[in-house]
């Protein structure tokens, strides 16, 4: 791993925890990462990439003590897994998948991104046709409207609803809530106005684990603030290239392209070289588990064979939260 790496880099864990005060959720049968991104802040502040890692990506996972959460044996596995052991193992099965060192870790239960969603008092979606999935308990209609925190964590969370019902097939829809809750963060000015953002995390700190230099709302509030004054069309979100695991066609491993966007955050340099910005392909491959915590084993190797390597495009907050256009 190098530890020369440039710029502020987080990892940023949405968990599919259930053991939450209401459990409406099912049983996931242990703690994953339903979704991890690799957020990195270049080092004028100017840039905010954010690499999602699909939950499905195999690796020789390292063996790993985190405190309060028992250990890991590490060997060949899922990099979500690895939160099995605790926050801190995932950041050191990122940090050996990606080579980037990273300097904090957000993760954040279901609650806690619901919470989030209501205290922005929802955020504007646009929906190009109706959406229903009795997994995930999305039931939304074609169209613009605002969505509370239990919609958006429906939408965030849809697998069968989308493409061919894999992990990366609903990294589209996690980009538009993602870059939907940026904007609408920043146009109700909960980033910038010191009793509206303390407020804002006073709300879903109780719903995040976070790493010891970011464990106060002073320095939750210190980085949200650094965040909000990158423009938005220097905020962009890309899934990590990947091809299929050579052994399992449900499954994906990172391609080569993969090693030239983790050496670009390293370096700090911006992925797009002032090219073109074009909405990453993500609407098939990979299986994944799925929202009650059971694996998808049903085999897409045909799908898979056709996108292998697909997530190398790169979408702003601007392009991905509008999928009318």
């Amino acid at each position: 791993m190098n530890d020369n790496t440039h710029g502020t880099n987080i990892l940023i864990l949405g968990s599919d925890t259930r053991d939450l005060e209401y459990n409406v959720y099912g049983d996931a049968g242990g703690d994953r990462s339903d979704a991890m991104v690799l957020a990195h802040l270049s080092e004028d502040e100017s840039r905010i990439e954010a690499v999602q890692i699909p939950r499905d990506t195999m690796m020789d996972l390292r063996a790993c003590d985190d405190t309060g959460h028992g250990s890991s044996a590490g060997g060949y596995g899922a990099v979500n897994s690895a939160l099995n052991a605790g926050p801190a193992c995932s950041v050191a099965a990122v940090e050996s998948l990606s080579g980037v060192r990273l300097d904090h870790f957000i993760e954040m239960n279901f609650e806690g991104f619901t919470t989030m969603v209501d205290a922005l008092d929802g955020v504007p979606v646009c929906l190009p046709e109706p959406l229903q999935d009795t997994k995930a308990s999305l039931d939304l209609p074609a169209g613009d409207q605002i969505v509370d925190g239990r919609d958006a964590l429906a939408l965030a969370r849809t697998r069968h609803a989308v493409g061919d019902g894999s992990d990366i097939a609903r990294m589209g829809h996690q980009q538009q809530v993602m870059s939907a809750i940026v904007q609408r963060a920043k146009s109700t000015d909960v980033l910038v106005r010191p009793d509206r953002l303390y407020g804002f995390l006073d709300a879903v700190t109780a719903s995040l684990t976070v790493d010891d230099d970011l464990d106060s709302l002073t320095a939750l509030a210190s980085l949200a603030t650094t965040a909000a004054q990158v423009a938005d069309d220097r905020i962009s979100f890309e899934v990590m290239p990947w091809e299929p695991e050579p052994t399992d066609p449900n499954r994906v491993v990172p391609s080569a392209e993969a090693a030239d966007i983790f050496q670009r955050i390293r370096t700090d340099a911006p992925l797009e070289d002032d090219e073109e910005e074009t909405a990453p392909e993500v609407a098939a491959g990979g299986a994944g588990d799925d929202e009650s915590g059971e694996d998808d084993a049903a085999p897409r190797t045909e799908d898979r064979n056709a996108t292998g390597g697909q997530g190398s495009g790169s979408a702003t907050v601007e392009t991905a939260g509008d999928m009318c256009d």
